[in-house]
This record gives structure tokens, sequence and C-alpha cells, in this order.
């Protein structure tokens, strides 16, 4: 799991291109350990609709806000510097919540480098379902595959005129 931390900027394990983990950095908006309660949630609260957990009281007041924001997503930007992630990409994901994708979908995924901005952005419809939320992947990724630089392109400023326009927000 990862290192219980106390400070604003939290290092997150995560499972990137290959398989391998990566440690990828963002604001803290949970309290502290909040990651050892993970299986916990899933266990007994199960998941709410985009697929994240239901009624998360793991978050905080500041992280609320971070989170309608995307604050919480800026110290990625590091991880996007170093080279562990791209701009467009399939979300970084622990492993707990990688174990509950499909083995054809965990296959497909470690394919190809996670990214900043997850395909969901770029889609009309916000997916409500970890299935909806493989299949969103799933065209990203079958599309990356064949069409790398064209994919990306077209999914980041569709993802831009999407937050601009149609205001979505991180989840």
């Amino acid at each position: 799991g990862d290192e219980p931390t106390c400070g604003s900027i939290i290092k997150l394990r995560r499972i990137g291109q290959g398989g391998g983990t990566i440690g990828v950095y963002k604001m803290r908006t949970m309290y502290s350990y909040s990651e050892y309660l993970q299986s916990y949630m899933y266990k007994y609260g199960g998941l709410a609709e985009g697929g994240k957990f239901k009624d998360d009281y793991r978050i905080n007041g500041w992280g609320r806000i971070a989170r309608r924001l995307w604050l919480d997503e800026l110290p990625m930007l590091i991880n996007w510097f170093k080279g562990d992630l791209k701009l467009v990409g399939v979300r970084p994901l622990s492993s707990q919540y990688f174990s509950l994708y499909s083995p054809e979908m965990q296959a497909l995924r470690i394919k190809v480098k996670p990214g900043l901005i997850p395909p969901f952005v770029y889609e009309k419809q916000t997916p409500k379902t970890i299935e909806e939320v493989q299949e969103s992947e799933r065209r990203y990724i079958e599309a990356y595959l064949q069409h790398p630089h064209r994919t990306d392109w077209r999914y980041f400023w569709g993802s831009v005129g999407n937050i601009l326009f149609r205001h979505k927000r991180s989840k």
C-alpha cells in the first residue's frame, strides 16, 4: 500500500505502463491514513456514479473544493515533467482499483502510459459505472494504439472544449 503521509502533497503508488508501479503526486484532499481504508470502503460502501466510492467521508472540506476545481491534480504535472504520465491518457489507478477491472482491460491498460486528462473528459457523456469507465478507456486505448499522436491531439482539444464550454469536472 501507500506510505502514510501527513503533508499537503502526497505521493501515491499507481499502476504504470507495463504494469510497474509509479509514484503519482497529488494534493491531499483526504484525512491522513485514508489510503488504508480503500478496500474497506469498497467492501462496505461500493461504488457510486462515475466509479468513485459512494459517500466518501475520507474527503476533507478543502478537498471538496480542490477536487471541484481540479487543484488536487496540479502536482501530477511533476509526473508529466518526469515522463511517468503523458498529457492525455487513462487515469493512473491504485492496485486495489485496478483489480476491479476485467483481466482483458487490465492487459490493455498496461500497454499505454497513463495520463493527466482521462478519456471521459473528451466524451459527451460522463461514464456512470465502472463498466462504462472501462468502455470509455477501451475506446481511447484502441484508437491510441492505431494513431497515437492524432488520438491524443483530438482527445486533448475535445477535453479542453468540454472543460471550458460544458463545465466538465474531475470526480
